[in-house]
């Protein structure tokens, strides 16, 4: 008997120390499924995430943006506190305890407390922001992009709150001097800021100034961005500061004439200054490579016309040599394409386009720039065509000139 009063013992110890394990087991669980539970719903509802994870001074410190501000920061003090006490490492605190010394007007405090927030995460975008705001008033510009760079990498959402301020700042000089050097580096954000840039209403020849001098060292800018900036300007009737920028980039550039006039240059986003395909469904046309040089081969469905390529002018006054080759044309003499030169809806003469079988398919004529029409533009009409086939052909040169 003693032998299985002994036995007994030994089971119910056994089963005692298994509860205890099941117990922890348990608690254990708990806690990981609730910390697991809190950070997924900590972006969406910090506030529940807190209440979940009480324990856990980061999520505690996420909720201080559902705290309505208020001119002394006693709320928001007394949770960052709280979740200190919790956390030391949680920056969210810490910067919100930067805020309240800073409006409490101890600066030095501030400075302390957000260079600390600084070393334990560069991630917190609160932290980034009084830095870029410090160096502002140290007149630190290089200080102020280092920490723009930081918070456009590491945070999305900062680039809705840091675009609008930086496209405005590089209205100065040194300001676009310092970013050009940084996007030498080549960021993550480069390109997007740029286009944003590109496509703002204001300070459009600033950024002209900052993507000249970007192409001048080499960086490269995506071609979308120049098209959409000499675009913008154009429409804002600052044609002779879009070509200034558009001469910069493409280098070599002479109003006098038509640009790349063998369609060497096949642009996925090709500006006014280029030339510019027509496609609308009626009419197709595409500019493709052909052996060293190029061509701008199109198609016009039948009964359909209008214009197949474009290229803004900025001709000065005087009378130009128009002159071209064309491979494939043959229609009836009233279905003929013709080049023409526009000033607004002014049509300053037109030059017709022959089968390509007369002259070899070569076609020249004179244009005349009057005084008063200081932009043009050059276009290929297409005239409606009977044929079952419609209207196909190729255009591998176009020159036009100062006439000799």
């Amino acid at each position: 008997m003693s032998g299985s009063g002994q036995l007994a013992q030994r089971s119910l110890k056994e089963w005692a120390i298994r509860g205890g394990a099941a117990a922890l087991l348990a608690v254990a669980g708990y806690f990981s499924m609730a910390q697991t539970v809190a950070q997924v719903v900590v972006k969406d509802d910090p506030a529940l995430a807190a209440r979940i994870a009480p324990w856990d001074g980061r999520i505690l410190s996420a909720g201080f943006e559902s705290i309505p501000a208020s001119s002394d920061f006693t709320e928001r003090s007394m949770q960052a506190q709280d979740a200190l006490r919790r956390d030391p490492t949680a920056v969210n605190a810490v910067a919100q305890l930067g805020l309240a010394a800073q409006a409490r007007g101890d600066v030095a405090g501030a400075g302390r407390l957000f260079r600390y927030a600084e070393r334990l995460s560069r991630r917190d975008l609160q932290t980034q922001l009084w830095a870029i705001e410090d160096a502002v008033g140290r007149d630190d510009i290089a200080g102020v992009l280092r920490h723009y760079d930081v918070a456009l990498r590491t945070k999305a959402q900062s680039r809705a709150i840091l675009y609008p301020v930086l496209a405005s700042a590089i209205n100065d000089a040194q300001v676009r001097a310092e970013l050009v050097r940084t996007l030498a580096g080549r960021p993550l954000w480069a390109d997007d800021f740029l286009g944003y840039a590109a496509s703002s209403k204001e300070n459009s020849q600033a950024t002209a100034a900052l993507l000249a001098a970007l192409h001048q060292r080499h960086v490269p800018v995506p071609e979308p961005v120049n098209a959409a900036l000499i675009g913008s300007m154009v429409a804002r009737g600052q044609g002779e500061a879009a070509w200034r920028f558009y001469a910069a980039v493409r280098g070599h550039a002479d109003r006098r004439r038509a640009r790349d006039p063998r369609f060497s240059a096949v642009l996925a986003a090709p500006t006014v200054f280029d030339w510019t395909p027509v496609n609308d469904g009626s009419v197709t046309g595409s500019i493709q490579p052909s052996g060293s040089n190029g061509l701008f081969d199109f198609y016009v469905v039948p009964g359909g016309g209008g214009a197949l390529l474009k290229q803004m002018q900025l001709l000065p006054p005087g009378t130009y040599h128009l002159s071209g080759h064309s491979r494939g044309i043959e229609q009836e003499r009233r279905a003929l394409p013709y080049w023409v030169l526009l000033c607004g809806s002014r049509e300053l003469g037109r030059v017709e386009v022959p089968n390509s079988a007369e002259a070899g398919g070569r076609f020249a004529g004179l244009l005349t720039v009057t005084a008063g029409c200081p932009v043009q533009t050059l276009t290929l009409i297409a005239r409606p065509s009977e044929s079952v086939s419609g209207l196909v052909g190729q255009i591998d040169r176009l020159e036009l000139a100062p006439a000799p």
